[in-house]
């Protein structure tokens, strides 16, 4: 049987742009198929949307050739500290610091603004034989038989394939006509999320605020005197700050924010986003398989949720290309139940950590308060368990996928 490609992905957010590279690079045939309009997105001003990316999600870019495009304007994380207190009394007397010079591999991670990321993929994706991109495109209908997997387009085209890629988000559309269920519950959280400008240098440190309320991270960005905010509140609170003028939601954030960067201003685009815990109860289905949020969207508060999916994605591009190499069918039970084993673990605890995290820090108990400000300042005490913390966010704990470890297929 003939197909019009080898492999389908849907969504063309990060996740699949990222996993199209890889399996194009490998030698696979792939086309994405992406609702939005690529320009668009791509020509975007300055709104401090921006990711936190790991060390080991840097090497996966550098891998498919798209970190060249971006270093320029990523900003090195050289410290992240995590403290708890309530807004307008400051953070209390126990922290937790982790400082890139505890590892060898350098800074632990680097701040990137969406556009410029997305930016890149796009370039890279232009630029690679046997990688098609089909924009303002959305998949209906999807069909399974042994050979492989047809999907019908609201355009009315029909594409055939060996395997198809949910790349599509929460609400799946990829996983749902897979009758893939979903379990999670929501937090009663809402994030804002915007960028703001600050009187000192940030000086490459990031800042995790944990407050009753939600937690508020501060994110460096290039330049030195701006920085991405994740504001999370309680969802009533969060709709009314957000429908506030400009000056009147500086003046809710002052006192959360602190005066340690001197004084503060909005710098971009205001943004709201409902925090919940969405697990796919299995990452494949016949012909099918989910990365990124499309398997599993997890709770903002360790910046998190794109390296998670890029570990889908080195993951899945392995077993892939490794199957093709031998001759076997990459699409089969065999090959995607490789890849869910890999995957499914890792992913499902990190969920459920950074759950139970949100939980013990999103209250105003005075026990729990007592608790975890000790423990903070037991682990910032402790060498040792620091480092190891300071590996496990940097991506470079567990069985990594070669990409991620800086290393081609």
């Amino acid at each position: 049987m003939t197909h019009d490609t080898d492999i389908l992905i849907v969504g063309g957010g990060l996740n699949g742009p990222a996993l199209a590279l890889a399996l194009a690079q490998g030698g696979l045939r792939v086309t994405v198929v992406d609702a939005r309009p690529a320009p668009a997105r791509a020509d975007a001003g300055f709104d401090g949307r921006a990711y936190a990316l790991a060390i080991a999600s840097r090497r996966l870019l550098a891998m498919v050739g798209v970190w060249p495009l971006v270093a320029d304007q990523a900003e090195p994380i050289l410290q992240i500290k995590a403290s708890d207190g309530l807004a307008g009394q400051g953070p209390a007397p126990f922290f937790l610091t982790f400082d890139a010079a505890e590892i060898e591999e350098g800074p632990m991670g680097f701040l990137l603004e969406d556009r410029h990321l997305y930016s890149a993929f796009l370039q890279r994706m232009q630029q690679t034989p046997g990688l098609t991109l089909l924009s303002g495109e959305n998949v209906i209908a999807q069909d399974t038989d042994a050979g492989g997997i047809s999907v019908t387009l609201a355009s009315g085209r029909k594409l055939t394939c060996r395997l198809l890629v949910g790349c599509d988000g929460r609400g799946s559309g990829t996983a749902q006509r897979a009758g893939i269920r979903r379990v999670g519950w929501g937090y009663g959280q809402t994030a804002l999320v915007t960028a703001i400008r600050h009187e000192r240098d940030h000086a490459g440190v990031a800042h995790q605020f944990f407050m009753p309320e939600g937690p508020l991270a501060i994110l460096p960005l290039k330049g030195g005197h701006h920085s991405s905010i994740v504001w999370s509140e309680d969802s009533a609170s969060a709709e009314r700050i957000q429908n506030l003028p400009d000056d009147q939601y500086l003046a809710a954030l002052r006192p959360r924010f602190g005066d340690f960067l001197g004084e503060i201003s909005l710098a971009g685009d205001r943004f709201t986003y409902p925090l919940s815990l969405s697990l796919a109860e299995r990452f494949i289905a016949p012909r099918v398989a989910l990365v990124g949020d499309a398997a599993h969207g997890v709770h903002p508060i360790a910046g998190q949720g794109l390296n998670l999916g890029l570990r889908d994605v080195g993951a899945l591009a392995q077993v892939v290309i490794e199957a093709a190499r031998r001759g076997e069918d990459f699409g089969s039970q065999t090959t995607l139940e490789q890849y869910q084993r890999w995957r499914r673990f890792d992913a499902t605890t990190l969920a459920l950590g950074m759950d139970s995290v949100n939980r013990l820090f999103s209250n105003d108990n005075p026990l729990l308060r007592a608790g975890r400000d000790l423990g903070l300042g037991i682990v910032n005490a402790m060498p040792g368990l620091r480092r190891r913390f300071i590996r496990q966010a940097a991506g470079l704990q567990g069985d990594l996928p070669r990409l991620l470890a800086g290393k081609p297929i």
